[in-house]
């Protein structure tokens, strides 16, 4: 399935407010902060139209013992799905478009830090903001990316983004 990136949509935020409910209620105690990350979650920002959700666990092994509960309710539960000390989860329509995706790491983790760090980066800095925007929006002009391609073609710009936003978290 192709990517596609469109302008920053209010409506983005009660789609996590509604995300944020559900997963609160199937994982209970398990769940420390659920948080929106991701271009959805950083106003004015042109993203893919799906929700990140990055959610701190005190343990994994609980997490895991979860996983039922996430299949039944409409996640697909994918493991570290390449990122060691992660748990992704997706949800998606009954079209197959993707409505969420879900990061789960260890409260107080580098990977947890880390998405938080950039988002927050981005929202203090709105001109940094605008211009990977117009990046994915270029991208995507210029024909349909799959995933993969999309994610590549965008790395070395949030590679660039994310060093400048953990300097500025550091200081």
């Amino acid at each position: 399935m192709a990517v596609t990136v469109c302008a920053w949509d209010p409506c983005w935020s009660a789609r996590f407010e509604l995300e944020r409910e559900r997963l609160a209620t199937l994982l209970g105690d398990v769940a420390g902060r659920i948080e929106h990350v991701g271009s959805t979650s950083v106003r004015g920002l042109a993203a893919k139209p799906i929700i990140d959700i990055l959610v701190s666990v005190d343990s994994l092994e609980r997490l895991d013992a979860c996983s039922a509960a996430m299949r039944e309710a409409g996640y697909q539960v994918k493991g570290e799905y390449g990122l060691p000390g992660r748990r992704y989860f997706r949800r998606e329509a009954a079209d197959g478009s993707r409505l969420a995706h879900i990061h789960a790491y260890l409260c107080g983790s580098e990977g947890f830090r880390r998405h938080l760090v950039f988002r927050d980066y981005l929202r203090e800095h709105q001109e940094e903001a605008r211009r990977y925007g117009a990046h994915k929006l270029a991208l995507t002009a210029r024909g349909a990316l799959s995933g993969e391609a999309y994610q590549s073609a965008k790395s070395e710009l949030v590679s660039q983004i994310e060093a400048r936003a953990l300097a500025w978290a550091a200081r």
